[in-house]
């Protein structure tokens, strides 16, 4: 998919393997400059044989999530199936049941609930044990020289911190990780395809998920998953009402992936750019005032989310296309994120970036409820390795997912060695 040999016509973003080797900039480059909405026909590889939208400029993209009414989250009026992928989920299982996959007013209500878990002042409180934890985890590879970065590191905060957030016991996170692993795996098939192997992690994690919150129902906790197995919401008839069964544990599956695959991602990939920018990586390791511009840099490169779907509730009008109710319209991060009318230079990357006005984390109504969360894991684990390591080096190829949702990696190989009195320069071991 070569920007300068290939028409619009042929590209497939519903072809996995074109996204094996990482997002194709070079495709959307050519997307936001010639269609920056382009219809996108079904191909061999698309669910359903139904094509779909695909957003690529910044402009476009503001302007679906800025009217979460037109573009919904869920489905179109009266439609068996929506959600936020390309494949039509059924209604009533996971659109309009997931959080991520639900429209205002009830997503707003559910939203409430957990919002108190995230304000500026819950997170300070946090922030001594993500340090501490932050503080365990390089313990843990300081001496050997070398580790699977993704594996050993990225892997763990964020799955720390999501479990102790939602008051998962540690040892319960390793079966959480696998499993939520396996469902995202697209390694031996195609979109709106399973297997077995991802039936049975479906199946495990939904299990565990409904056991873990009838205890919570016994014996709640400090936790955000007790916060909604015990809370009430205005239903549709004004009546309060508790939430399903099914929203409880479809919320317990989307915390377990979503709190821990995009910031594992963001973490690993982020650093895998500061190697690969060693005077930036210096820059950050002696001056840490640059932490809060690097951490936004990270988050608007890495761009963990490759894309969300949205679907028009009506017939509407994008950039002088006629949208009809029903049409699956794409938006896809990365493209916004590099877009250079909005960033000078978007292909660079550069920690003093301002300003920085990404949209990693989405807008608005759909905003990403743990983006605080995320900045202070890639904050606390930038910190500590900074503090005690140096002279990172790639130890091998980064081996990515095959996915279209999410800048997945697999393994990060690099070596290092514990940091001097001083400072080597970036990059090296004295």
């Amino acid at each position: 998919m070569t920007s300068g040999t290939t028409d619009l016509k042929d590209v497939d973003l519903t072809d996995l393997d074109a996204f094996a080797g990482g997002f194709p900039d070079d495709v959307f480059t050519r997307l936001r400059a010639e269609a920056p909405v382009w219809w996108h026909r079904p191909t061999a590889h698309t669910p359903g044989g139904v094509g779909f939208w695909v957003l690529s400029s910044y402009e476009m993209i503001m302007a679906a999530v800025s009217d979460a009414e037109l573009f919904s989250s869920e489905r179109a009026p009266g439609a068996s199936g929506g959600g936020t992928i390309i494949e039509d989920l059924p209604y009533g299982f996971a659109s309009g049941v997931l959080l991520n996959m639900m429209d205002d007013p009830r997503h707003h209500r559910i939203r409430r609930l957990v919002t108190p878990s995230f304000t500026p002042r819950a997170l300070a409180l946090m922030e001594a044990e993500i340090r501490s934890r932050s503080r365990a985890i390089v313990d843990g590879i300081a001496q050997r020289g070398s580790c699977d970065f993704l594996t050993e590191v990225a892997v763990e905060l964020p799955l720390q911190a999501v479990a102790a957030l939602m008051g998962v016991p540690d040892s319960d996170r390793a079966n959480l990780m696998a499993w939520s692993n396996t469902t995202l795996d697209y390694e031996g098939r195609e979109l709106g395809e399973s297997n077995d192997a991802v039936s049975r992690a479906a199946a495990s994690m939904t299990e565990y998920g409904n056991r873990f919150i009838e205890e919570k129902k016994v014996c709640p906790g400090q936790d955000i998953i007790s916060a909604v197995v015990g809370a009430t919401i205005d239903g549709d008839d004004g009546q309060l009402e508790p939430l399903t069964d099914l929203e409880l544990v479809m919320f317990f599956n989307l915390l377990v992936v979503a709190g821990s695959e995009t910031t594992r991602n963001s973490i690993a990939l982020g650093m895998v750019a500061l190697i690969d920018h060693s005077e930036q990586l210096c820059a950050l390791r002696d001056d840490r005032s640059l932490m809060a511009g690097a951490v936004e840099e990270i988050l608007r490169w890495t761009s963990a989310t490759l894309y969300n779907r949205r679907t028009a509730t009506r017939d509407t009008e994008l950039d002088g296309h006629v949208i009809r109710q029903g049409d699956k319209v794409t938006l896809w991060w990365p493209s916004a994120n590099r877009d250079g009318s909005v960033f000078e230079d978007p292909f660079r990357f550069d920690i003093r970036r301002d300003p920085n006005p990404h949209l990693t984390f989405g807008y608005r109504t759909h905003f990403c409820l743990g983006a605080n969360l995320a900045r202070m894991e890639i904050r606390c684990i930038l910190d500590e390795l900074l503090d005690r390591l140096e002279g990172f080096t790639l130890a091998g190829p980064v081996e990515r997912a095959r996915t279209n949702k999410h800048a997945g990696v697999w393994h990060v190989p690099m070596t290092f060695c514990p940091r001097q009195t001083t400072p080597t320069p970036a990059g090296r071991c004295s």
